[in-house]
């Protein structure tokens, strides 16, 4: 006999959103909670993800709708219109996930409640041993997980596929089949198809071990995450590793270090991510070059500047321009070069230049390559590219770096890091004043 409130405590008022595909998991999930809905006066918002990729998904979409005007429930609903490259559950999952905290901050939900259970589990704990993880990711997902202003809740943890379709079915509740459950080219398919039932065979209660197995790795992860929090404050700072220190910490701490900063672009787990990332991180840290990166699951990078690494999501930024300049010039980062009447800095912040040594307008523009710049006392020229290399400009940065070239294209000046042969000094003939901040 399936109770939800054998393992779960309620409070008057709740609001819940519910994760609910149709399917006979959510929709028994959803019943449960109309049951106890007056009881404890819970709001329930409905959340329906159509993911755009069997017919018959329309018309379970129009039926959780009248469902929920029949039930007097909120109905919220998307429908995923294109997916890119990367695997497709892992997408769906990120497009779900993202689409039901909107709804928690709409709704001011302190619950979302999914209809994961054991079985689901059991597949994902072999999944992650299959694929690769950390003590945490091998535990599986958790029944409640705090995130940051509500709490992820899985109820149903405790129980059967097989025992939520035989309530469904003594309590009459219609749901829906996905057909696409059934193809083996989904991994997950697999498992579900041909190891589950292996391992009921072997033990009936299985579900039950599995879920011991989570709670004990559980615990062990919680007892190791305070010995990682420990290296953490030694080796991090703001979002950056500092790679010195971090060398010097246990090769194990290490990898839990990893995992967790990667656990903040991955919801409560780390499904997406396994010891073949891991590993590709740590080549990255571990190499000779100076400035590098690799590229992880949905566009997280991992950049490596000399001794500090940085993991990131990569968003589309303006790398490239070209201004002309007219006394005054906000550039994309926010920087500012402006000219000035006359200012006592001598830093490579200022520049002073004799229009009579150059072709104007002057040109504010991004690096090209081949670019070369007349050091000032130096004799000859060097490439920008070692220029930025010397004083150790993180690659993510120069693409983006202002150059300010003349008419004819002649280098005059990179702000901030270096001046040319034309930049005068204070004593010299000038009628330009350039000032970067």
């Amino acid at each position: 006999m399936i109770n939800i409130e054998d393992n779960f405590k309620f409070n008057i008022n709740d609001t819940i959103v519910i994760g609910c595909s149709s399917g006979p998991d959510s929709m028994a999930l959803v019943d449960m909670l109309l049951k106890i809905r007056e009881k404890y006066q819970l709001q329930l918002i409905i959340a329906h993800v159509n993911h755009n990729v069997r017919s018959e998904s329309y018309d379970e979409a129009i039926y959780m709708k009248e469902y929920c005007e029949k039930n007097n429930l909120v109905f919220e609903t998307m429908t995923i219109e294109e997916y890119g490259d990367d695997n497709f559950h892992n997408e769906a999952r990120t497009i779900r996930y993202n689409f039901f905290e909107s709804l928690i901050n709409k709704y001011e939900a302190n619950y979302l409640m999914t209809a994961h259970h054991g079985d689901d589990l059991i597949e994902t704990i072999l999944m992650r041993m299959v694929r690769g993880s950390n003590l945490n990711g091998y535990s599986g997902f958790k029944e409640v997980v705090e995130m940051e202003n509500y709490k992820i809740v899985r109820p149903l943890i405790r129980y059967t596929k097989e025992e939520l379709e035989k309530y469904d079915e003594d309590n009459n509740v219609k749901y829906f089949i996905d057909s696409s459950n059934d193809k083996d080219k989904y991994t997950r398919n697999r498992y579900r198809k041909y190891l589950i039932p292996f391992l009921k065979e072997e033990e009936f209660n299985v579900h039950h071990k599995f879920l011991k197995f989570s709670e004990e790795l559980s615990d062990a992860s919680r007892f190791i995450d305070k010995e990682r929090d420990k290296a953490l404050d030694r080796c991090l700072k703001g979002n950056v590793i500092n790679l010195d220190k971090f060398i010097l910490e246990d090769k194990f701490i290490q990898k839990e270090i990893l995992y967790y900063l990667l656990s903040e672009f991955y919801q409560d787990d780390l499904i997406l991510v396994n010891d073949k990332h891991i590993n590709l991180v740590f080549n990255l840290i571990y190499s000779n070059r100076a400035n590098s990166f690799v590229n992880l699951p949905n566009e997280v990078v991992a950049n490596k500047s000399y001794n500090m690494l940085e993991l990131k999501r990569e968003t589309l930024e303006i790398t490239s321009y070209e201004i002309e300049f007219n006394n005054y010039v906000l550039l994309p980062d926010n920087h500012i070069i402006e000219r000035v009447s006359d200012i006592d800095d001598n830093s490579n912040n200022v520049c002073r230049l004799n229009s009579s040594d150059i072709t104007l307008p002057l040109i504010i523009r991004t690096r090209k390559i081949g670019d070369r710049m007349m050091i000032k006392g130096l004799d000859g020229s060097k490439k920008v590219k070692d220029i930025f290399i010397d004083k150790k400009i993180k690659m993510e940065k120069r693409d983006s770096w202002p150059i300010v070239v003349d008419s004819k294209g002649k280098i005059v000046w990179i702000p901030g890091i270096k001046k040319s042969i034309f930049d005068k000094k204070k004593v010299d003939s000038y009628d330009i004043v350039l000032k970067y901040s």
